[in-house]
């Protein structure tokens, strides 16, 4: 007995093609595109205040995102962001471009600033612990106060034995920003001299050499 083969149709991939006869977008790929506008209001709404004000934002969605940033409530909040969503939608792609372009580069200072704050916060440690690491810290930035050096970082010691309020741990902090804060703006003034980096003083993220 000869068996029969049911052949089964090849499914046709289906186009959706607008009036003037071109492709429309996919419903997953307008939902994709809806969600990353969703995101991206969501991001200016969690912005610190001066960050925010330097976003290119226009005149509705500002206040759509001041008002979000307002509310306290749970969920008259996500209600608010999601309204900031719908108000992103209606931007200019120009206008979508432009906050994303401002966003970028404030995420891009922001990481900068956070890896010297934690380099300083490395420093720190290293000044606390070894009392050689003052001495390869003023070579490294001859600037800096030595005397102060050693009587904030004797004081720090001091008060975290005596479990006081870190005044001088906070002081020790400000002293080693300051101290690299003053060499680099004598790099920027100098253009002549060059030195190999120190990997142990110098900031992660700083391309720069040092004087040695």
């Amino acid at each position: 007995m000869t068996r029969k083969t049911r052949i089964q149709p090849i499914e046709s991939v289906v186009t959706e093609v607008d009036e003037n006869g071109y492709d429309r977008p996919s419903k997953s790929q307008v939902k994709r595109e809806m969600q990353a506008l969703q995101d991206l209001g969501a991001e200016l709404v969690a912005l610190p205040k001066d960050a925010l004000k330097r976003m290119p934002m226009p005149e509705k969605l500002d206040e759509a995102v001041r008002e979000a940033r307002r509310i306290t409530d749970h969920e008259g909040k996500r209600r608010q962001i999601q309204y900031v969503g719908r108000v992103m939608r209606s931007l200019h792609d120009t206008e979508t471009a432009a906050l994303r372009t401002a966003l970028d580069t404030y995420k891009g200072i922001n990481k900068t600033e956070t890896a010297k704050l934690h380099w300083i916060e490395r420093t720190r440690e290293k000044l606390l612990a070894d009392d050689a690491a003052l001495t390869e810290f003023i070579r490294q930035h001859p600037g800096a106060d030595p005397q102060q050096g050693r009587t904030l970082i004797r004081n720090a010691r001091k008060e975290a034995q005596q479990n006081k309020p870190p005044r001088y741990f906070r002081e020790l902090f400000q002293w080693i920003k300051t101290a690299a804060g003053a060499d680099e703006a004598d790099d920027a003034s100098d253009t002549a001299h060059d030195a190999e980096p120190d990997t142990d003083f110098a900031p992660e993220d700083d391309d720069a050499d040092r004087d040695a």
